[in-house]
């Protein structure tokens, strides 16, 4: 109770961090970062996953990927906004520069929660278990949720198509 208890106070300074250092974005973060966590609460009750300290261990540590993922964007799309671009250009930019980044760091973390989970037992399985569905969530929340309600809130802005990498 008191490690579940500690998770919800660290999930509450995040989105307040989140607000704090993005306004409009960081709500936006934490939209998707409430349905990270209902949909990996679902997942682990369907699998089912006995919730041991190993495994809120693994599903914090998703949770701090998954607010990571957010913020390499937020920040790509800063530094998009300041070299002039318009918002939902350096919008689009932010999402596709930050793309390669997210996903090394999530496939990284995927692999070695296969090999924890593979080579593990107990404890040690139910981190890796928890550390690779909360990975896989993260991944379609931070940029699948995250990219939707952004083009939602900027459906406004002006629009200049990106210039190709070809």
């Amino acid at each position: 109770i008191k490690s579940l208890f500690a998770g919800a106070i660290g999930l509450l300074l995040v989105w307040i961090f989140m607000i704090i250092n993005y306004g409009k974005r960081g709500l936006i973060a934490n939209v998707a970062l409430t349905l990270y966590v209902l949909i990996s609460l679902s997942i682990f009750k369907l699998l089912p996953v006995t919730l041991t300290l190993a495994g809120i261990a693994g599903f914090i540590l998703s949770v701090g990927m998954a607010v990571d993922a957010n913020i390499l964007i937020f920040e790509r799309m800063k530094e998009e906004l300041r070299w002039g671009r318009p918002m939902k250009a350096a919008l689009e930019l932010a999402f596709q520069r930050a793309w390669t980044s997210v996903r090394d760091s999530n496939v990284s973390s995927i692999i070695t929660a296969l090999i924890l989970f593979w080579f593990g037992s107990g404890s040690v399985r139910g981190f890796a278990l928890t550390l690779l569905v909360g990975i896989t969530v993260s991944l379609f929340t931070s940029v699948t949720v995250t990219r939707s309600l952004m083009r939602l809130l900027y459906s406004g802005a002006t629009y200049t198509r990106p210039k190709s990498k070809i």
